[in-house]
């Protein structure tokens, strides 16, 4: 294969050593040597590596993505001045049968770069990179919170506590207030289901939270109780200190949420995570739409073999956006507008209400409708405009549909103009006359 880069490096990095292979002209014309080094990977002894790099002469440098450990190699290396540094997916880099050793690894890695076959990985500036460890932060601060929410119904379920069979949400101000009474050592359920707090104070509501507040909860299990409500507390007043500090962090590219806020679903958690994963501008870095869907993963796979399609699942990757998409999915179909007209149609596609596995089809389908919605509203600056929920029925209109015939053919006739003359029903169908202008068609 042809050499585009005459010195380059390729990298593989642990936890605790790098191995370096260095590809640079051999003694002979028309030939390559491979020299491989080690270094610990203490910060001063990284920078001392890029240096020695440099002195080298080497170019471009690439790696295989590591996790964190990649990260102080990556900024050790972008204190140098060289002309392109690579964070690769594994995936792309297959290994070749045979014997492994780091040493091969980092060699393979420098003379995949050494032809131009390597792409790198999106890297965010360090500023977006702080914003995406408190929004990462965030996430798994409120997955946490979810399981303590978890096994706070499994301790009222053990003492016989069904209040979770009423109440929709027990951390919602009246449930709170219920259970903090079953830990102060209240046993009547009367008493407690009269801590109900708006419509579930109905009289059916109230007669099902009497009975449902009555079990065996015994001090073991107010102990219990006691320690994943404290532990829910602590996780909301952490979760709504990193919601002010992600703002802050945020402000810079407040204009491009306040964009995205525009497009149903999107809330300042969903706009913030989307800037500190993908970016203000994915026009940018990604091209397209259609190549920002398959690296977030919210593209159908597309497995053909012998002319039959196998599956269309999406990937694994987008661990951050893709869920927050989804969510913002849910919360866009609740409303009456085009997202939800979609929805109702791909759900009747897919196999109908009723059926799980539709909807869940559906709304990763609406979560990637959101996703080329916000590269659009992105690259154009404009704000989101609901075309309403009539959308897609307009779009099919006689009407809609000669207007689109119409603006075709003015593409492919430049300069004319096209005029409809609408035949009565017993003659022949109606016919589209183009009328030319000399000053464009010949």
């Amino acid at each position: 294969m042809k050499v585009m880069y005459e010195r380059v490096a390729g990298i593989d990095v642990h936890k605790d050593m790098i191995k370096v292979a260095v590809r640079s002209p051999g003694a002979k014309a028309w030939t390559r040597k491979t020299e491989v080094l080690t270094f610990r990977t203490f910060y001063g002894v990284l920078r001392e590596m890029a240096r020695e790099l440099r002195r080298r002469d080497v170019t471009h440098v690439a790696m295989e993505a590591s996790g964190v450990y990649t990260e102080p190699v990556y900024y050790a290396l972008d204190e140098e001045d060289f002309t392109e540094i690579l964070v690769v997916n594994p995936a792309h880099i297959k290994a070749v049968k045979g014997h492994k050793t780091d040493a091969k690894d980092c060699a393979r890695i420098a003379e995949l770069l050494e032809c131009g076959l390597l792409q790198g990985s999106y890297i965010p500036p360090a500023e977006l990179k702080e914003l995406r460890d408190l929004t990462r932060y965030r996430s798994k601060t409120v997955q946490a919170r979810t399981s303590e929410i978890q096994r706070q119904h499994k301790a009222l379920e053990s003492a016989g506590i069904k209040l979770g069979s009423v109440a929709s949400d027990i951390t919602g101000k009246g449930p709170s207030l219920m259970i903090d009474a079953l830990i102060d050592g209240e046993r009547r359920g009367a008493v407690m289901a009269d801590l109900a707090q708006g419509r579930a104070r109905t009289a059916g509501k109230m007669a099902d939270l009497s009975m449902a507040l009555e079990g065996r909860f015994t001090e073991h299990h107010a102990l219990m109780a006691r320690l994943h409500r404290d532990a829910i507390k602590g996780y909301d007043a952490a979760i709504a200190a990193l919601d002010g500090q992600t703002a802050d962090s945020a402000a810079p590219w407040q204009r491009e949420i306040d964009l995205l806020k525009t497009i149903p679903g999107f809330g300042d958690v969903v706009a913030q995570a989307w800037i500190a994963e993908i970016g203000p501008a994915p026009h940018e870095w990604f091209g397209s739409h259609e190549k920002l869907a398959s690296w977030v993963t919210l593209a159908p796979g597309n497995y053909i073999s012998a002319g039959k399609r196998k599956h269309g699942r999406t990937g694994d990757a987008g661990a951050y956006i893709k869920p927050m998409l989804v969510q913002a999915a849910w919360s866009a179909i609740k409303g009456r507008n085009r997202l939800r007209a979609r929805y109702d149609v791909l759900v009747r596609k897919m196999g109908g209400a009723k059926n799980p596995a539709a909807r869940k089809k559906a709304i990763v389908a609406i979560a990637h409708t959101l996703l080329k919605i916000a590269y659009a509203v992105l690259k154009s600056g404009r704000p989101y405009e609901e075309p309403g929920a009539d959308f897609y029925a307009r779009r099919d209109s006689p009407g809609q549909r000669q207007s689109w015939l119409e603006r075709q053919i003015q593409q492919l006739h430049p300069g004319c103009t096209v005029t409809v003359t609408i035949i009565p029903p017993t003659g022949s169908p109606p016919q589209a006359a183009l009328t030319p202008d000399p000053a464009f068609c010949r």
